[in-house]
């Protein structure tokens, strides 16, 4: 049943058949012989197929989150069996925001490749709601994230800075787009600013605001550098500092793959 389980998957992700045999590399008869295989054991039509491709009837809808919990949960066993046999050097996924990727984790990845070499990473930036939706459905292992988790790991403060040379008090702010947890903490603690720049990327809020384009709320540990050689200046206010809580999420420590688990106890020290 899980190949069935995995062609169903695919067609739902990619909205035809053709599509998903693509993907499956099959063809479209075997596809189709596969689902409606599910669709026997299971007892009811997962599918409608039309003019604008296979839509999920009520059936499908239903079955769609379990599949995809079912799925996340087998490959992962997959990926422990294969560790733990030695047949892989294995494999860790993890997500964070752009302060923890960019400046808290490289030191300890660094740490722990040079004790487990074969250890291959996959490490991507973003916000927290999808770092959570992403590893609640097995995309990933580890996540790291502002507030609430499964292990709380460290205190991070957030200060305001801005270039030597400006009237830090009249300049305006640049930030990152909504959905950012900085960008959420600066609107709860400061209020309805003025936002000069929005940028993505937490090295392009640092450029500009050492050029001088206005003061930016960025964590401590990612200016320290900038703040000592006096390219930048700690705007002092009785708003900041601001401390946030950053956790670890994960979906148990009972289902880390062996590599995954292994770097939760590295990161929590």
């Amino acid at each position: 049943m899980y190949d069935d389980l995995r062609h169903f998957l695919l067609i739902a992700k990619h909205g035809t058949f053709t599509a998903a045999a693509e993907r499956a590399h099959l063809s479209q008869p075997a596809l189709s012989a596969s689902v409606k295989r599910l669709e026997e054991d299971l007892g009811g039509r997962l599918f409608d197929r039309g003019r604008h491709g296979a839509e999920l009837t009520a059936a499908g809808t239903a079955l769609l989150p379990h599949a995809s919990a079912i799925h996340a949960a087998l490959l992962a066993g997959r990926r422990a069996v294969a560790e733990i046999e030695g047949l892989l050097a294995g494999e860790v996924r993890v997500a964070a925001g752009a302060t923890a990727t960019t400046y808290l984790l490289p030191k300890i990845l660094a740490r722990f490749r040079r004790k487990h070499e074969g250890i291959k990473f996959l490490l991507r930036e973003g916000y927290a709601l999808d770092i959570r939706a992403h590893v609640a459905s097995g995309e990933l292992d580890l996540g790291i994230v502002t507030g609430k988790g499964d292990d709380v790991w460290m205190q991070d403060e957030l200060i305001v800075v801005a270039s030597p040379k400006i009237d830090a008090r009249r300049a305006g702010f640049l930030t990152f787009p909504e959905g950012s947890s900085t960008r959420e903490l600066l609107q709860k603690h400061y209020g309805d600013v003025e936002i000069v720049m929005e940028l993505a990327g937490i090295a392009a809020v640092k450029g500009n605001v050492r050029a001088g384009m206005g003061k930016a709320l960025l964590s401590r540990s990612a200016v320290e550098a900038d703040l000592r050689a006096g390219r930048l200046v700690e705007v002092r206010s009785r708003k900041s500092p601001i401390r946030r809580t950053l956790s670890l999420v994960h979906r148990g420590q009972a289902r880390l793959p062996p590599a995954a688990a292994a770097l939760r106890v590295a990161i929590l020290g």
